[in-house]
């Protein structure tokens, strides 16, 4: 293990680009023979990371090569889908001769989750409950093999990419000081009226719906989804746990759809939505059915795809997991394991026609990598922007910062990420977030 890239990652604060933000060098810090980067996007309409391994391949590469060293890992490969023609070409020529592959998956949701994606790539089932790292893989988002590259030159994170889509003048892609104000952003989309609109921060399946647009991007935005307030999708997103509870409970009928499509279920894990929507009315949240909530990766192919009675099993699982996780619970280890289905290549949800189901068609349009330089008058950063304890901030209020300077550091012994200064400016606040207001009052692009 190359200690010297653990520590320079550790000092760059970065964390998984593309999901809750696990800070990267302790992923780095394990030993493993394969490290997967994870190139799938599979999100319906999210075009930073295949942008991304177009533009910007050499350095995915030399993260990739680093994390590699780091782990010990002997096989590092890309996986993106064979649709990515741009990224699959730049890359296959960067790539011959080391000891990094291509693996080319289809057009499917959720090919990016971590678990489907360590099967895909390797044949590997990852135990239920477990994490790659129980399957000899580390998996790293394309926008996190980035951000390891620049740490090697010294370079922290700032900054992040993030598509904005859907109802805009103007979908695109662009990279943001971390901290800025989304609605400053969706500005920069052609979004000037935002009375009757819903913004969806991240995908279409596991995003959820802002209801704050003063909120900032933080390390691991990925995308904003403009839509109608009036969306289905909308709807689905905001019902009230109560509606979501009397409704399941009303008019389940137990097709055992969401089951039967649930994409850890076909891997073999002991998971059936459809039993937890039953226990609703007849079992008690410390059943062993439900616990196996716990198991679920809220990927949403179950209530958005699967269930013909319009219900919304992930967000019951979600509930339950909430609860079971605050009582101390964790998945237990499986007694034996049991064989991926049959079925499984047969019941991969199609992009299309997810896309199509979830009404967003009209909205699968290009959103193009811009190079736009945008300087926001304050960023806000929040010192829990990763998984594990808030930073600790190392500023007071009055003190003037430049761009990269460390502002809030890991707590002593704790799981955590540094926080860097987005912008140069003077520190206006400091609370669960720090607020740099910039040198000069600027706004334009």
């Amino acid at each position: 293990m190359s200690e010297g890239t653990v520590e320079l990652v550790k000092q760059a604060g970065a964390v998984g680009a593309g999901g809750a933000g696990f800070p990267t060098h302790v992923k780095i810090s394990a030993a493993v023979d394969t490290v997967i980067v994870n190139g799938a996007e599979c999100e319906p309409l999210l075009r930073v990371d295949q942008q991304l391994m177009a533009t910007e391949a050499e350095k995915v590469i030399k993260g990739l090569e680093a994390v590699m060293e780091a782990t010990g890992a002997a096989t590092g490969i890309i996986a993106l889908k064979s649709k990515y023609k741009a990224a699959c070409d730049t890359l296959e020529q960067l790539t011959t001769g080391k000891n990094i592959r291509l693996f080319k998956l289809g057009d499917f949701f959720p090919a990016g989750d971590e678990q489907v994606l360590v099967y895909e790539v390797t044949g590997r089932v990852v135990p239920e409950g477990g994490i790659p790292l129980k399957a000899g893989c580390v998996v790293s988002n394309v926008e996190t093999m980035l951000n390891v590259a620049n740490a090697l030159d010294g370079i922290p994170v700032t900054d992040t990419y993030v598509t904005i889509t859907g109802e805009v003048s103007q979908p695109l892609t662009l990279k943001l000081p971390v901290g800025t104000p989304v609605l400053e952003a969706l500005a920069l989309a052609g979004v000037r009226d935002t009375g009757n609109i819903a913004v969806i921060d991240g995908g279409p399946m596991m995003g959820q719906v802002l209801e704050d647009l003063s909120v900032p991007v933080t390390k691991v935005s990925k995308g904003f989804i403009v839509l109608p307030a009036e969306h289905p999708l909308v709807k689905n997103k905001t019902l009230s746990m109560q509606d979501i509870i009397r409704r399941s409970k009303s008019v389940c009928i137990q097709c055992r759809m969401c089951s039967d499509m649930c994409p850890r279920a076909l891997l073999g894990h002991s998971l059936s939505p459809h039993l937890i929507m039953r226990g609703l009315n007849y079992l008690q949240a410390g059943s062993d059915t439900m616990k196996s909530a716990l198991l679920c990766c809220e990927c949403g192919v179950c209530e958005l795809f699967a269930c013909p009675m319009l219900l919304s099993p992930k967000q019951v699982n979600a509930a339950f997991k909430k609860e079971l996780s605050g009582q101390g619970l964790k998945p237990e280890p499986p007694v034996g394991e049991k064989p991926v289905s049959q079925f499984r290549d047969y019941r991969k949800v199609p992009s299309k026609r997810l896309i199509a189901r979830l009404g967003l068609s009209r909205y699968d349009v290009p959103a193009p990598l811009t190079d736009t330089t945008y300087s926001p008058r304050a960023v806000y950063l929040p010192l829990r922007q990763h998984i594990g304890a808030p930073a600790i901030p190392t500023v007071e209020p009055g003190q003037r910062v430049v761009k990269g300077e460390l502002i809030a550091g890991i707590p002593e012994g704790a799981l955590g990420a540094n926080i860097h200064a987005s912008i140069s400016g003077t520190v206006r606040q400091v609370s669960d977030f720090i607020e740099i207001r910039a040198d000069r009052e600027r706004g334009g692009a």
